[in-house]
């Protein structure tokens, strides 16, 4: 870990880069196009609204008794569009909640940051806040009987009421010493979370955090790296903690530009994935070299009977090379990684080569075999900036990929996979409480007895020809049928980054 004295320098330098930044951002010319991440369906929402007994068309599964909850970006006020990037827009949190068939209500909330705060006339959240960076805005999870908003590389959670109310900023009770991430791993069998966490004011150290289920952080373990690697997301399997150390660093030249998000593509720096024993030092940990490529969002990894390590991936060509306003990927596709530790090499083999993000899975078999991805597909061209219209299902087995088209103008975000809740038992018609027939087959037939695509895939889509959105349910075995529901919103929700189901 960095000493007092080189801590102290680092504020210090971090300091004066921030303040020639801020002078060289109001010498900006301002921009002769729409910011494509604050116009379209980027375009964020004025207000904070609550909408009660909402539409539904089809059926929501009885089962399904908690809050959907998804946050993003969404700036208050006007934001400063030449230096504006879409990773640092004020977090708004949007949720909907079921209980017995209904969905109960829809609210958006911003998360109550000093800026926030200030706007909307309120007074300050309560908790330690780290810095000037408070800003909570990509992922939102459960965990130890809370809602947790996070984000990477700044701000302590912040913790959430049922109503999406911000309660106050909360290091784990205390127990965080340093940053988190935007995305911590569940390992399914111990309860705990597993992250790889980083902070911009440090380019030689990223930590391995680990927090237990009751809520604190049991392990902070410094790791040395080069340059500063922006680290979105970790994996986890039986022995290992998968580290991505990408060529996406720390750039001084953009902080010293004035553009808010420091970040930029770098050939210099050797892509590797490490593989760290789960309780290992960072002398255990075994860096395997890959091409050089740069990822958001790994879908799962597991061990093999020889050793190797496969992780499956949405790997982008190259990433934030131009543009200062939001990832700006050409090329992405879905991959297949093979790391070998004896060899300390990655194989990388395509597996889809349409644009895709935002993989998701049956989370029960995180670091474990599988066969089920749940992937958004993007546009060909400024891909984030606009999301094509459908979901990818992947089957991993025989290589087939289902398509759910979710029609003209609708534009889908990520989608969260909620296996069924069979061991609930069956009712007295003959049907569990997922409304299947207790048999444990589908209406057409098929057999889904404990299968891993038993379950409800849960997300929203916003239509980009009026002002609308839609929760939508599907059933993950009928994956291109019509939807098991769609809970119509009478407003758009902008898009945004990453949500999760929410059980009561």
């Amino acid at each position: 870990m960095p000493s007092t004295v080189e801590t102290t320098i680092r504020s210090l330098v971090a300091r004066g880069a921030m303040h020639i930044g801020a002078y060289n951002r109001q010498r900006m010319k301002p921009l002769t196009e729409p910011h494509p991440f604050l116009s379209g369906t980027n375009a964020p929402v004025a207000e904070e609204r609550t909408f009660s007994n909402l539409e539904v068309k089809g059926s929501i599964p009885t089962e399904l008794d908690g809050r959907y909850l998804r946050i993003g970006p969404n700036p208050i006020g006007k934001p400063h569009a030449p230096s504006y990037h879409w990773f640092v827009g004020d977090g708004m949190v949007h949720g909907v909640r079921l209980k017995d068939g209904q969905a109960l209500w829809y609210r958006n909330r911003w998360v109550r940051t000093r800026q926030v705060c200030a706007a909307l006339g309120e007074v300050s959240t309560p908790g330690q806040q780290r810095g000037a960076l408070d800003t909570v805005n990509t992922n939102i999870i459960g965990h130890a009987g809370h809602a947790w908003a996070i984000v990477e590389a700044g701000s302590y959670p912040v913790r959430l009421d049922e109503e999406l109310n911000t309660e106050a900023y909360d290091a784990f009770n205390g127990t965080l010493k340093g940053s988190f991430s935007a995305h911590p791993y569940l390992d399914p069998d111990t309860g705990e979370l597993h992250a790889i966490c980083y902070e911009a004011t440090d380019q030689a150290t990223v930590r391995h955090v680990v927090v237990d289920a009751s809520g604190r952080v049991r392990r902070e373990l410094p790791i040395p790296v080069r340059h500063g690697p922006m680290i979105h997301g970790c994996m986890i399997t039986r022995q290992y903690v998968l580290i991505f150390d990408l060529p996406v660093t720390f750039s001084m030249s953009r902080l010293l530009r004035g553009f808010r998000f420091p970040y930029s593509w770098n050939e210099q720096h050797q892509a590797r994935v490490g593989l760290l024993p789960r309780e290992g030092s960072a002398a255990d940990i075994i860096w395997c070299d890959v091409d050089a490529c740069a990822l958001f969002h790994p879908a799962n990894a597991y061990e093999q009977a020889d050793g190797t390590v496969v992780v499956d991936v949405c790997a982008h060509h190259e990433l934030f090379n131009s543009s200062t306003m939001g990832p700006d990927s050409k090329r992405i596709a879905f991959e297949r990684w093979t790391i070998d530790p004896a060899s300390r090499r990655t194989e990388r083999r395509i597996i889809d080569a349409s644009p895709q993000e935002f993989p998701r899975i049956n989370e029960t078999l995180i670091g474990k075999p599988y066969r089920y991805s749940y992937n958004l597909a993007l546009a060909d061209r400024n891909a984030f900036s606009a999301h094509a219209s459908c979901l990818y299902k992947h089957d991993l087995q025989t290589g087939a990929r289902e398509v759910h088209d979710f029609g003209a103008n609708q534009v889908p975000g990520e989608f969260v996979f909620v296996p069924t809740a069979k061991s609930k038992g069956a009712d007295s018609k003959g049907a569990d409480s997922s409304g299947r027939n207790s048999s444990g087959r589908n209406s057409n037939g098929t057999d889904s007895a404990r299968a891993e695509d038993d379950g409800w895939l849960i997300g929203l889509v916003t239509d980009a020809s009026r002002p609308q959105s839609a929760l939508v349910i599907l059933d993950a075995l009928r994956f291109g049928a019509e939807p098991q529901a769609v809970i119509t919103i009478p407003g758009r929700i902008p898009n945004g980054f990453h949500g999760n189901w929410i059980p009561t």
